[in-house]
């Protein structure tokens, strides 16, 4: 299975703005993506303004919201605490069983997560296992300003402890007017990791289709992650 799966450095760094963006770019390469975030909350799966609407429409699959995202819960916390509220018992195994019945019908699948990497979505498993068991290489979403050397940093040394492969990292919401830190996380993050940064990404004042698609191809080396889709990963 050619793809990606996006996490991020922490919660709402831009991980679906990014995987929305990669997918309409893919898509405009004429390249047929799926899309799967397995697990929502907060908000419906069906509402127009989710993570699992604007993946469907960056990608333009014909994959279901349910298809998309077999998992959605009411409160706004992390997966597990959410099922947790409503009663719900999530295994691993149902995520890699919806997995498992989309995964053929698109060349290739972009694949988020929820948070970290390693959030609990379930009482005896983290996004960690998730993509283990989806196989797909790992694009980790940072924030770009003071502390997310650290943090990233760990966030490569916990996927590589799992056997994750990392094919890359894009920083994501850079000011305008960025500081030091900003500045030189890059560089930093780059060295110290030894994980290639695909792009520095702007703070988008509006977030439309045609912006985040735009912002995407001018800011991320989507030929690299394609011609990562047909080698090796770091």
């Amino acid at each position: 299975m050619k793809g990606f799966f996006v996490t991020g450095t922490d919660t709402d760094v831009g991980k679906t703005i990014i995987s929305g963006g990669l997918a309409a770019v893919l898509r405009e390469k004429n390249v047929e993506v799926g899309v799967f975030k397995p697990m929502l909350s907060g908000i419906s799966r069906e509402d127009p303004e989710s993570d699992t609407a604007f993946l469907k429409e960056m990608s333009q699959t014909p994959l279901t919201a349910e298809e998309i995202t077999p998992f959605a819960f009411r409160e706004p916390v992390s997966p597990l605490v959410a099922a947790q509220q409503e009663g719900i018992k999530v295994e691993l195994e149902e995520v890699v069983q919806k997995w498992e019945k989309i995964r053929g019908q698109c060349d290739c699948f972009i694949v988020e997560g929820a948070g970290g990497i390693s959030v609990p979505l379930g009482e005896k498993f983290l996004v960690s296992d998730v993509i283990q068991k989806t196989g797909l290489p790992l694009i980790i979403v940072a924030r770009p300003d003071l502390g997310t050397i650290n943090h990233t940093f760990l966030t490569v040394q916990y996927a590589r402890s799992a056997g994750i492969k990392v094919a890359g990292i894009i920083i994501n919401g850079r000011t305008e007017k960025p500081d030091l830190a900003e500045k030189t996380n890059p560089a930093v993050i780059e060295q110290l990791t030894g994980v290639p940064v695909l792009g520095v990404t702007p703070r988008l004042k509006k977030v439309t289709k045609r912006n985040v698609k735009e912002m995407v191809e001018e800011c991320i080396d989507v030929d690299f992650l394609m011609k990562q889709m047909e080698g090796s990963y770091v």
